[in-house]
């Protein structure tokens, strides 16, 4: 259930999102199996298995999924069917296929072969928190969330959402905590750093291992800067947090894991005790990180705006 990789999107202080109107607008994009000659397809699907709901929402704490379907047809096997199929044309016609024709022929086996391929799925998982103004892709890499963000943008008319930005650079925050071995309030340095130079030529990790102050202070010195740093928050969570301001490697802690346990007593139950535990502390987790990287930066005027005036702005509907 917990979110293995946090990126995050920050979403207008007025947008008003409500879980039945984003579920219609997702209803048109609802998963389905890919056609025949189809060798992708994209779609969303259920985030719990036992709830038909596109968008399970629990407390105004909201959970997407989206799916991706590739269909496994490897260069190298069309192109061995394609050779076979060439050299029986030069034999028969007593000539190689021009380049026209070729393609022809490429693109024919191609869609010959297709429906036989494997299908292989994968789901990327989104979380929103209208209240605090989060939209968080459970991805590892920003392609991944970038392409749930593109498909969510063209299922709801006017979607506002960016990726966060803060006032701080991360990267010299980091630096920082790392050389003065004091975090910010309710963080905790763990053993596992990257250290980048500047260039990005030299680079040294450190896991599992404490670095002694002097030591970070030689590779500062050189013009290294702290790319990576593992950090616990409020001996809850701990994750790696990267100069993208991305969160990695997200694990609960004991004292998280096993009140989730003796709470719950079916899969149902456990799913919603999970999800409400989930968001709860990620989203005060991202609270406080973003506040020790000064604030999240505000992109343009009409952000500013809005930040400052909540009160007074009509809210932002999903279209029905």
């Amino acid at each position: 259930m917990w979110f293995k990789n946090l990126i995050v999107y920050r979403m207008p202080a007025n947008w008003e999102v409500d879980a039945d109107a984003l579920a219609e607008n997702l209803q048109p994009m609802k998963f389905a199996e890919a056609a025949s000659l189809q060798d992708t397809n994209v779609g969303w699907v259920a985030p719990h298995a036992a709830d038909p709901r596109l968008v399970c929402a629990l407390h105004r704490q909201m959970l997407l999924t989206l799916r991706q379907e590739k269909k496994l047809l490897p260069a190298k096997v069309v192109a061995q069917v394609l050779k076979q199929r060439v050299d029986r044309i030069e034999e028969e016609e007593g000539f190689r296929p021009g380049r026209k024709r070729m393609k022809e022929l490429k693109e024919a086996v191609r869609d010959e072969l297709l429906p036989r391929a494997f299908s292989l799925s994968s789901d990327t998982r989104a979380w929103i928190d209208p209240d605090a103004g989060w939209l968080v892709v459970d991805a590892a890499s920003a392609n991944r969330a970038d392409e749930l963000i593109g498909v969510l943008a063209r299922a709801v008319p006017g979607f506002p959402g960016r990726l966060l930005k803060v006032e701080r650079s991360v990267t010299a925050a980091m630096t920082e905590w790392l050389l003065s071995g004091e975090p910010p309030p309710g963080f905790g340095i763990d053993q596992d750093v990257e250290l980048k130079a500047r260039d990005g030529r030299a680079s040294i990790r450190y896991a599992n291992q404490t670095l002694e102050a002097d030591e970070v202070a030689k590779h500062v010195k050189s013009g290294k800067q702290c790319t990576k740093l593992a950090l616990t928050w409020r001996d809850k969570v701990s994750f790696l947090l990267t100069d993208k301001l991305e969160l990695r490697r997200i694990r609960a802690l004991d004292v998280l894991t096993e009140s989730a346990q003796q709470d719950a007593a079916d899969a149902g139950e456990r799913f919603e005790t999970e999800m409400m535990l989930m968001t709860g502390e990620l989203s005060a987790l991202l609270a406080e990180l973003v506040a020790a990287l000064g604030g999240a930066k505000a992109t343009d005027a009409r952000d500013r705006e809005a930040a400052a005036s909540t009160q007074q702005s009509d809210p932002i509907r999903l279209a029905a």
